[in-house]
């Protein structure tokens, strides 16, 4: 606020002018000598002066004008007089008061008080008064005493009564500059008339603001001094609620009281401000409503820094007591009477309520001695006979029509004190809302509403009130709606979460659309605009604005925006990480739904699976699907948007794979897929969060559907949902689960732990023995492995680890069978079984039956294997052989002539081969040819496939290491080429005992051999070789010529024919 200098100005004229006419009519004495009597006189000058000022300041700042001149005369009042040539030296130097203060001629108090009692400013007294030092301060409230204890007046009583009511308002302003001027002023001219004191020093804000407690007790002190001239019934109800007020805050409420509720806040505004609307006398009634509830809000909220001494406390109450007994019978009487209800009668009913309330809480907490518990409890007893006879009459007298509503919006127009608090209950008052004054003040106080509880009280009031039988424009909840919707884009990020968590916890998935769709006109129009911009601008440059966007869509109808965002991230192509940053945004969405008698399920997971699980048509969607849910689970966090994980994988797990895994079940593939990228996305978290997932039958359930694998063949086709390929990565799963499991199993309590490491072993001896065996680690420790009886007669195993067990279908002669089984299981089981086996080398016949039992093994095992197993019995049968304990003859029906070649480094791949045609042999045999539907057939013409290519592979590389691997003079190069002949050769006669529909890949095989055998052959250019590849060439035509269909002959004979 800024007035303008200290200086001569209009103003300080009209002032000077009104001390001069006041000195003529004092003359011949001076002003410095008038005395009370004198002002009646003499002072309306000055007063008249002052009430210029304020009119012709009444366009800007009349208040500031008439607490400047206030200042001046009380500066002149306090100028050490007479003063000293020295002291003129320095004061037109530094004293801003001293060139204004010298227009007015020397004055005493009387004039500075009864100037003040005059303007009836009692408040302005005391912001002066208390902005003084404390020694001046209290010499300054003592010279006031004095002068009201003399010759007092109804007047003097009146402003007494005022100037203490405003002591215990006062909160005090230390950012006034003028206040801030006063004190230093004072300051220095304490100085001067202290001869010890040091040179005054430049005024710093300290704690040594004059305390209110000793000025206090002095207006007790002088309230004593004037009681008996207190006549007025209205003056002894002030005089007694001060005292009243002055007890409860300044002594008996706690040290850090709680502030009443915002509804009795504006309540007890409400009482005050129509009881003075009632009271016409009161100088409040005439002004208008804002200035009212300034005032109003001082009255109901008088705090305290500091308590009463106990001296100054028991004084009080004795005092409280003796003034109700002396005025007690003729107050009720005239609270009692028809005169109506003014302000000192309200507030005394008020005060002495709120004292008696916490005169109870003293009594009650306190430790008195007996004495004072005496006094105390009998004065509490009479303030409660006092009330029980005036409050009912109080009660019964009707204030004007509620004008809360009124108030509340001044206070909020205005920003006073706890404006904010008035927000909420503008906002959530019903009856209040869509009346033209609510409109106005929502509309002019838009910012103050950008706060998310706001937001959604606001929201609340609109959706009860648009539904209710009140008969509202359209047009105006249209434009409310609206307005509450800037409010809501105006919020950060973190807020608008806030506002979407309480719209989905009160109104569920529809959002506000359930009742408010009629009046949110184009939200089909804004959500297609929207989407179709996200598709075309999906980079982090434009994530804010997307953000921005869906924010709108998603608290108008989250359902429908979710599930939008959840479609588009599955069928757009490369949209999925982008919308999943923008719903990520969006934490409040992680929002639990109640679904009946069904298990709660989070808000996301209810979309992804009402919108998009188990209808993908590409593997493409499915893979972005995969993806959108890792980005949901741990999101991307873009540079200045705040994301959070909307997905839990023990949720995902719980969700989208426990449920499904099942042979028979569609999605099984998918879900077991979403399985390995949770667990291996979220190994490394620290939190141990596979526990809340129940891992233990997560475990069951995996080792269950690798159960059905057993019977994979005879399942019917619609049962097979899940290739054999995918065994794998059931097995992959079970493996890695296992591991996390036991890397954690401290996190088990020990009895727990035992107690599920049982329950399992139990369920899983109701399966195929091998699941059993695939947690041999898991159970180690614990429990024995458990295998066929028939196992024992072929292997040497510990019986302190492995243990036998009667299985049907094991038999006498099956133990071969059964330690195949083992092989596939891993390598680790595989190479133990091979060290365990007992084959007598020294032995031809135990070698050659074990050969034989070896073949039918492999013809009984081959069609149930995965891709992994089956290379785990590919590398055991080269090991095998290496070892010599299995033999594999090689017979000459694919030869025309014994070649004289070193088949040595070859003898592996020629066995294998031939093994591979003698599997065949038999599985196409009348007794197994009825084992596999088409499908398996096609299963194990794939696995045969890998190893012939491996064989390839190995051929490539044997013939690659030359002459000086191998110890020869020359290269191996017809050796090779007798191989390729042999493996062609072979490989056409299992696609001749093999259903045409099945014979594709061993075609694709075929056709590579001839590839081999073509590349090699031409790099052999000797005269001799030619008519060797002329009589090869015709051999391999020979063979050709049995295949069917035509089209693959045709093909075979053409490429033969190109050589």
């Amino acid at each position: 606020m800024d007035l303008g200098p200290l200086n001569i100005c209009e103003e300080m004229t009209i002032l000077h002018g009104g001390f001069l006419l006041a000195e003529q009519l004092f003359h011949p004495k001076v002003l410095a000598d008038l005395t009370k009597s004198d002002w009646e006189h003499v002072g309306q000058p000055i007063v008249e002066a002052l009430r210029e000022i304020s009119s012709i300041s009444a366009h800007s700042q009349p208040f500031a004008w008439k607490k400047k001149a206030l200042i001046i005369i009380w500066a002149k009042v306090l100028q050490p007089y007479p003063v000293s040539p020295s002291d003129t030296e320095t004061w037109w130097q530094e004293d801003v008061f001293f060139s204004v203060g010298n227009m007015i001629p020397t004055i005493n108090h009387t004039i500075l008080f009864e100037l003040l009692k005059s303007l009836e400013a009692s408040g302005l007294f005391i912001q002066l008064l208390m902005a003084l030092p404390t020694i001046i301060c209290r010499a300054e409230l003592e010279r006031f005493l004095e002068h009201m204890t003399v010759d007092t007046s109804s007047k003097d009583v009146a402003f007494f009564l005022n100037v203490w009511w405003e002591m215990m308002k006062h909160k005090g302003n230390q950012q006034d500059p003028l206040l801030s001027q006063f004190r230093t002023m004072a300051h220095r001219y304490l100085s001067s008339l202290d001869e010890f004191s040091h040179p005054p020093k430049r005024f710093k804000s300290d704690p040594d603001v004059c305390p209110t407690m000793p000025l206090l007790a002095m207006l007790l002190n002088g309230l004593k001094q004037i009681q008996n001239n207190i006549q007025c019934p209205g003056m002894k109800c002030c005089a007694l609620a001060n005292l009243a007020d002055m007890l409860t805050v300044f002594a008996l409420v706690e040290d850090d009281p709680q502030e009443v509720s915002a509804t009795v806040y504006l309540d007890k505004l409400a009482s005050v401000i129509s009881v003075w609307n009632s009271d016409t006398q009161n100088p409040y009634h005439q002004q208008a409503l804002a200035e009212k509830v300034k005032e109003a809000e001082r009255d109901v909220s008088l705090t305290s820094l500091a308590k009463l001494p106990s001296e100054t406390l028991f004084i009080g109450f004795e005092y409280m007591h003796n003034l109700l007994q002396e005025w007690g019978d003729e107050l009720q009487a005239m609270l009692n009477s028809s005169q109506g209800t003014n302000y000192d009668s309200y507030r005394l009913c008020d005060s002495l309520t709120s004292f008696s309330q916490n005169l109870k809480l003293y009594l009650d907490t306190i430790n008195l001695p007996k004495e004072e518990r005496q006094v105390v409890s009998e004065m509490a007893e009479c303030v409660k006979d006092f009330l029980r006879k005036t409050n009912s009459v109080l009660k019964t007298k009707g204030f004007e029509k509620d004008i809360t509503a009124s108030i509340a919006m001044a206070i909020i127009e205005q920003k006073m004190d706890r404006h904010m608090e008035m927000c909420y209950i503008f906002a959530s008052e019903k009856k209040w809302a869509f009346s033209d004054e609510w409109l106005a003040c929502l509309v002019n106080n838009r910012s103050l509403f950008q706060e998310p509880g706001l937001v959604l009280k606001l929201l609340e009031t609109v959706m009860e009130v648009s539904t209710s039988d009140r008969a509202i424009p359209e047009s105006q909840i249209k434009q409310v709606v609206g307005l509450i919707l800037e409010c809501y884009g105006d919020l950060s990020l973190p807020d608008k979460n806030k506002v979407l968590s309480g719209v989905l916890l009160s109104w569920g998935r529809k959002g506000l659309s359930e009742k408010l769709l009629v009046y949110l006109e184009g939200f089909p129009e804004d959500l297609n605009t929207t989407f179709n911009q996200l598709t075309q601008s999906a980079s982090e440059q434009g994530l804010a604005k997307a953000v921005a966007s869906v924010a709108r869509l998603v608290i108008l109808h989250p359902e429908i925006t979710v599930k939008k965002m959840c479609s588009m991230a599955v069928i757009t192509l490369g949209t999925h990480k982008f919308l999943a940053q923008i719903l990520t945004a969006f934490p409040a969405l992680r929002f639990t739904e109640e679904q009946g008698p069904y298990p709660p399920t989070t808000f996301v997971v209810s979309c992804l699976k009402e919108t998009v699980w188990g209808k993908f048509s590409t593997p493409k969607e499915e893979k972005q699907f995969l993806e959108f849910l890792s980005c949901l689970m741990s999101p991307v966090k873009p540079q200045g948007i705040p994301v959070a994980a909307l997905l839990e994988p023990e949720e995902v797990l719980k969700e989208f794979v426990l449920p499904f895994l099942m042979l028979d079940v569609d999605v099984v593939d998918l879900s077991l897929k979403i399985f390995i990228q949770t667990l291996e996305a979220n190994a490394c978290l620290e939190d141990y969060w596979l526990q809340t997932c129940s891992p233990f039958p997560l475990i069951f359930s995996l080792c269950q559907l690798l159960d059905s694998y057993s019977k994979y063949w005879q399942l019917p086709k619609e049962k097979r949902c899940l290739s054999l390929d995918g065994k794998d990565l059931v097995i992959h799963i079970l493996e890695l689960l296992c591991e996390i499991v036991l890397a954690n199993a401290e996190t088990f309590p020990p009895d727990t732990w035992t107690k599920s490491l049982s329950w399992l072993h139990r369920k899983v001896e109701q399966l195929d023995w091998t699941v059993g065996l695939r947690l041999k680690n898991f159970f180690e420790g614990h429990f024995k492995c458990e295998v066929p009886a028939t196992l024992f007669e072929i292997c040497k195993l510990s019986e302190d680890e492995w243990t036998s067990q009667a299985h049907p279908g094991y038999g006498p002669g099956t133990g071969l069978l059964a330690w195949m089984e083992c092989c596939c299981i891993s390598s680790t089981i595989c190479e133990q079984m091979l060290s365990l086996l007992v084959v007598d080398l020294g032995n031809p016949e135990e070698v050659r039956l074990f050969s034989k039992g070896f073949l039918v093994a492999l013809v009984q095992v081959m069609p149930w294997c995965s891709s992994q197993e089956w290379q785990y019995l590919h590398q055991l049968t080269r090991r095998l052989l290496e070892k010599q304990l299995l033999h594999v003859p090689y017979s000459l029906e694919y030869i025309q002539f014994v070649p004289l070649l070193n088949l040595k480094p070859f003898a592996q791949e020629l066995q294998l081969s031939v093994l591979f045609l003698r599997a065949f042999q038999f599985l196409c045999s009348q007794s197994c040819r009825n084992w596999l539907p088409l499908e398996g057939w096609g299963h194990v013409v794939k696995l045969l496939c890998g190893s012939l290519t491996n064989l390839l592979d190995s051929l490539r590389l044997i013939q690659s290491m030359g002459p000086w691997a191998q110890g020869q003079e020359q290269d191996l190069t017809q050796e090779t080429l007798f191989v390729y002949t042999q493996m062609f050769c072979h490989v056409l006669h299992i696609m001749a005992m093999l259903h045409q529909e099945v014979c594709e890949p061993l075609y694709v095989v075929a056709l590579e051999i001839l590839t081999c055998y073509e590349t090699l052959s031409k790099t052999n250019t000797s005269v001799s070789s030619l008519l060797q590849k002329v009589n090869e060439q015709r051999f391999l035509k020979s063979i050709a010529e049995n295949i069917s269909p035509e089209e693959r002959r045709q093909t075979l004979l053409q490429k033969i024919s190109n050589f």
